[in-house]
C-alpha cells in the first residue's frame, strides 16, 4: 500500500501523536477492559532494548491488585492481543504485531512495520514535522542576556543569552506565545561619572563612526569608563560633578538625557552584532533596561507601603522576607527606598515583575539569570506573592546555570586575569573551525570556507553550552568542540550536510511511502528515533533543560549513521529505495528543525 504523504494528515500542520503516545493510549485502553477496578491508572510506558516499547504497569499496579505483577501482565497481554486482532479484521491496520511478557510482569510492545511508515509519511506531510502545541497560548516572557550598557559583553554573558535564546525558540515553536526580555543595565550612578568623563574630554573617539575597523563604540566607552571611574577616586571635584550628573540624569535634564541616548544607542548596536553574529533572536525592541521602570518606582513603593509590606528601617523602607532569614537569625530584606530617598536594583526589579504581570498579562515568566542571584530572585517573588501581583496561576521560575570554566577548571579567564570577551572567544572558535576544514580536501571558494568556518565555529561554542545539563558547570575546549567526532555540533551539523548530499544524488521528490515493506533492523530503529522528536520537545519545554533535545540530536544522527551503513539508499531497487529516501528526508528535516530551535545553523555543504 502506497501512502502519499502530502495527504495522510490533511493539514500540513496537523499533529501526529507519536508511537509512544499511541502505546500509551492502548495499554490504558486494555487495563481498563481486562482490569475494570484499575482504569485510569498509569500504563507506565519506556522505551526498551527488548522490544520497541515496555510498559511496566503491572509491577507498578500489583500491590493495589493484590495479584502477581506477571499475572496483571498476562491479562494486559492478552487484551492487546485481542484488540491486534480486530483491527486486522477491520482493515485499519494494527498498531502492534507482537506482545509479549517477560520477566517479573514487563509487557513488550512490537510495533507493526505499516503502524512505522505510517508515522513516516504523516510527519513528512506535516510543516511542523507532526510535532503538537502543547503550550498553545500561554504567554511566557523570558528574560536573558541582560548586559551592561557602555561594558563589553563577556563569558559570562555567553550562557544565559544561548539558553535563554534556545528555550525561546523551544517554546514559541511549542505554541507559546513568547515575549523575550532583555533588561539591560543603563541606569546607575556609573553614568554620572561617564557623561562627566566625556563632556570633560570632547575630543576623545567613542562614536563606532569615529573609530577604527575592529573597535566598538562599547569597547571604547569600556575603557573610557575605567578612566572615569580613576579620575573619580583620585579627584575630589570631578567626583563632585559627577554626582551633580546623576542628579542631573535623574531630573531629565535635556543635554544629560541626550548624551545618555548616545551612550545607550551605541552599546545596542554593538550588542545586536553579537546577537547577529550568534544567531540570537534577541533585538532593540526586546530591551527594556533598568530606565524603562523608572516612572513606575514612587508607585511601587506606595502600593507596598500601603499594604504594610514595606516598613521604615533605619531610615530606609524595606520589605523583610517571611520566610528567610540570614545567619544572624533576622528576616532577610529587600531594600526598596535608600535613605537618601533613592530606588536601587531591588525596587527595579519589584517593578519589572509588576509590569511583567499586570501590562505584558505573563501566563509565565522566566529568569535566565546566574545562580549567584537565587536569593535575589526568592526575596523578589515572595514580596510579589504577598503584594498579590503573583498570583498560583502566574508560574515564575529562576533557570540559574553553570559556570563556563578554562582548562584549569577554575572560571574561564584570559592569561593575565582578564574576562575574556565573548566577541575574542567567538573568534577563537571560529579559526580553529576554518583550520580543520582547510585540512581537509575541498574545492571551497574563499566566501564559502568563509562562512561554513563562522557556521561550524559558532555553532560548536552553542552546542558545548546547550549539551551541557544547565546547572553544571562545563570547561571551554575549542579542540573538542569543533570536532567533526563525539556529540558535538559540528558532528551534527556534518550528518546533516551528509543527508543533503544523499538527497541532492538521489534527485527524487517523490512524495510516497509504501507502508506494507518490511522493514530492516536499521530502518525501524531510526524511524523510532525520528517519532521521538515530538515528545523531546514537549519534555524540554517542561524541564526548560536544552541538554536534552542536545542529547536526542546526538542519538538521531547515530541512528541515521547506523541505517546507512546498514541500508543502501540510491542503489536500492524500487519501492525500497523511495522508503529510504523518505527516511533521509525525514531525517535532515528532523536535524535541520532541531539545529534551528537550539539556534545553530544547518549547512548543507560542510
Amino acid at each position: 500500500m502506497r501512502e502519499n504523504v502530502r495527504e495522510v494528515v490533511g493539514l500540513n500542520d496537523h499533529e501526529v501523536p507519536s508511537l509512544r503516545r499511541q502505546v500509551e493510549a492502548a495499554v490504558s485502553g486494555a487495563i481498563d477492559r481486562a482490569l475494570p477496578e484499575l482504569a485510569g491508572a498509569d500504563p507506565v510506558v519506556r522505551h526498551s532494548e527488548h522490544a520497541d516499547f515496555q510498559s511496566n504497569a503491572a509491577l507498578a499496579l500489583a500491590k493495589r491488585a493484590r495479584r502477581k505483577p506477571a499475572d496483571l501482565a498476562a491479562s494486559v497481554a492478552d487484551t492487546l492481543r485481542r484488540d491486534t486482532e480486530g483491527e486486522a479484521e477491520a482493515g485499519t491496520g494494527a498498531l502492534v504485531a507482537a506482545v509479549t511478557v517477560s520477566g517479573p510482569g514487563f509487557v513488550n510492545l512490537v510495533m507493526s512495520d505499516t503502524a512505522l511508515w505510517r508515522a513516516v509519511a504523516a510527519r513528512l506531510a506535516s510543516h511542523h514535522l507532526g510535532v503538537g502545541t502543547p503550550q498553545q497560548g500561554r504567554r511566557t516572557v523570558i528574560d536573558y542576556s541582560g548586559p551592561n550598557i557602555a561594558k563589553e559583553m563577556h563569558v559570562g554573558h555567553l550562557r544565559t543569552t544561548i539558553i535563554g535564546d534556545c528555550l525561546s525558540r523551544v517554546l514559541a515553536f511549542l505554541g507559546a506565545d513568547v515575549l523575550r526580555q532583555n533588561h539591560l543595565g543603563d541606569w546607575g550612578t556609573q553614568f554620572g561619572m561617564l557623561i562627566e568623563y566625556l563632556d570633560s574630554h570632547p575630543d576623545v573617539a567613542w562614536h563606532r563612526d569615529e573609530l577604527a575597523d575592529g573597535t566598538s563604540a562599547v569597547s571604547a566607552l569600556n575603557t573610557l569608563y575605567r578612566a572615569a571611574r580613576a579620575v573619580f577616586d583620585a579627584d575630589p571635584d570631578f567626583a563632585d560633578r559627577a554626582r551633580r550628573r546623576v542628579v542631573a540624569l535623574q531630573a531629565g535634564d535635556e543635554a544629560t538625557v541626550t548624551r545618555w541616548r548616545e551612550i545607550v544607542a551605541e552599546s545596542e548596536f554593538a550588542f545586536s552584532e553579537i546577537y547577529q553574529r550568534l544567531g540570537v533572536l534577541l533585538t532593540a525592541a526586546d530591551s527594556a533596561g533598568e530606565s524603562f521602570y523608572n516612572p513606575w518606582l514612587p508607585e511601587v513603593v506606595d502600593e507596598l507601603t500601603q499594604a504594610g509590606i514595606a516598613v521604615a528601617s533605619d531610615g530606609a523602607l524595606c520589605v523583610f522576607s517571611a520566610d528567610i532569614t540570614g545567619p544572624d537569625g533576622d528576616p532577610v530584606p529587600l531594600m526598596v527606598r535608600k535613605t537618601d530617598g533613592g530606588y536601587g536594583y531591588d525596587t527595579t526589579d519589584l517593578a519589572t515583575i509588576r509590569y511583567r504581570i499586570r501590562e505584558l498579562k505573563a501566563d509565565r515568566i522566566l529568569y535566565v539569570v546566574d545562580a549567584r542571584q537565587a536569593l535575589h530572585f526568592r526575596l523578589v517573588f515572595e514580596a510579589a506573592r504577598r503584594a498579590g501581583w503573583l498570583t498560583d496561576d502566574i508560574d515564575v521560575t529562576h533557570l540559574s546555570y553553570g559556570t563556563v570554566l578554562g582548562p584549569d577548571g577554575r572560571p574561564f579567564k584570559t592569561r593575565s586575569g582578564d574576562t575574556v570577551k565573548l566577541m575574542d572567544l567567538l573568534d577563537t572558535a571560529v579559526g580553529r573551525a576554518r583550520e580543520i576544514v582547510t585540512e581537509k580536501s575541498h574545492d571551497l571558494a574563499p566566501a564559502e570556507l568563509d562562512q561554513i568556518a563562522e557556521q561550524a565555529g559558532i555553532g560548536a561554542v552553542k552546542y558545548a553550552d546547550l549539551s551541557t545539563s544547565r546547572t553544571k558547570d562545563y570547561t571551554f575546549d575549542v579542540e573538542r568542540m569543533v570536532s567533526f567526532t563525539g556529540n558535538t555540533g559540528v558532528y551534527l551539523q556534518y550528518a546533516h550536510t551528509r543527508i543533503c548530499s544523499i538527497l541532492r544524488k538521489a534527485d527524487d521528490e517523490s512524495a510516497d511511502v509504501d507502508t506494507a515493506l518490511v522493514l530492516h533492523p536499521a530502518e525501524r530503529a531510526l524511524i523510532l528515533a525520528l517519532d521521538a522528536f515530538g515528545d523531546t520537545l514537549t519534555d524540554v519545554g517542561q524541564a526548560l533543560e536544552p541538554h536534552q533535545l542536545c542529547g536526542y540530536l546526538y542519538d538521531l544522527a547515530k541512528a541515521f549513521t547506523d541505517f546507512y551503513e546498514a541500508c543502501p539508499v540510491l542503489s536500492a531497487a524500487q519501492p525500497t529505495r523511495g522508503n529510504r529516501i523518505a527516511l533521509c528526508r525525514l531525517s535532515a528535516a528532523t536535524l535541520r528543525r532541531g539545529l534551528n530551535l537550539l539556534g545553530i545553523a544547518a549547512p548543507e555543504r560542510l
